[in-house]
């Protein structure tokens, strides 16, 4: 079956090519096209699209709040995945989108093979979360947030082991990268990240950057290797 994409942004020559790249994959099917985030809420109620392809500055409303409004929209039961587009370095954004439900996301420099990719990786189920956008995040905040009071007390209940995992899991890490860096299975890799989600409630492994950014596991600037932070 065909993953049916909306792809959602204000730029009609971007979205022409956006459109373009997706429409030309034998196994995606563009549901439609919406220019503004208003848009986008009728069009997803009204097409049902599998993957939403959404960028994050549009007029009325903007892709967080669309994003946001999508994935709790009381009128529609239908939640697709969706993938966020962004042109900014000083992503702010991230984090607010994450917050709303997002489940990818993608820089608009990225190459036609990585938006495949993104919309392919969602839609099966896992979550993009590419190294490449969460150095530039990283690199974004200058100072370490302070720990929460509930994030501190969910981690708790990791294992040394899983919280190794977790910090390389918020760094961006694939699951085979975890295993090597551990020197571990990558069964054993995917058995540990299924758990760390159980317990601390997140959905999909792009959620794990939140808590882990705002407990302090993970510390912008501290190096390439969180394991042992």
């Amino acid at each position: 079956m065909s993953i049916r994409v909306l792809v959602v942004d204000d730029q009609p020559m971007f979205r022409a090519g956006l459109v373009a790249i997706l429409g030309a994959q034998p196994d995606i099917e563009i549901a439609g096209e919406a220019e503004d985030g208003e848009q986008a809420l009728a069009r997803t109620r009204s097409l049902k699209p599998d993957v939403v392809l959404m960028d994050v500055r549009m007029p009325k409303r903007n892709g967080i709040e669309a994003t946001e409004a999508i994935l709790g929209d009381p009128l529609s039961t239908h939640r697709p995945r969706i993938v966020m587009l962004t042109t900014f370095d000083v992503d702010d954004y991230v984090f607010a989108a994450l917050r709303a439900g997002a489940s990818g996301f993608l820089l608009k420099d990225a190459a036609p093979d990585e938006l495949v990719n993104a919309v392919r990786v969602v839609h099966g189920g896992d979550a993009l979360l590419s190294p490449r956008v969460t150095n530039r995040l990283v690199r974004a905040f200058t100072d370490t947030p302070k720990p929460r009071a509930s994030d501190t007390a969910a981690l708790a209940a990791l294992t040394e082991r899983e919280l190794e995992v977790f910090r390389l899991l918020a760094a961006g890490r694939s699951n085979a990268e975890i295993a090597a860096t551990l020197f571990i299975a990558e069964q054993t890799t995917k058995s540990h990240v299924s758990r760390i989600l159980t317990k601390l409630g997140l959905r999909d492994r792009v959620h794990a950057v939140v808590p882990a950014y705002e407990s302090g596991v993970v510390v912008p600037g501290a190096g390439d290797d969180p394991r042992h932070r």
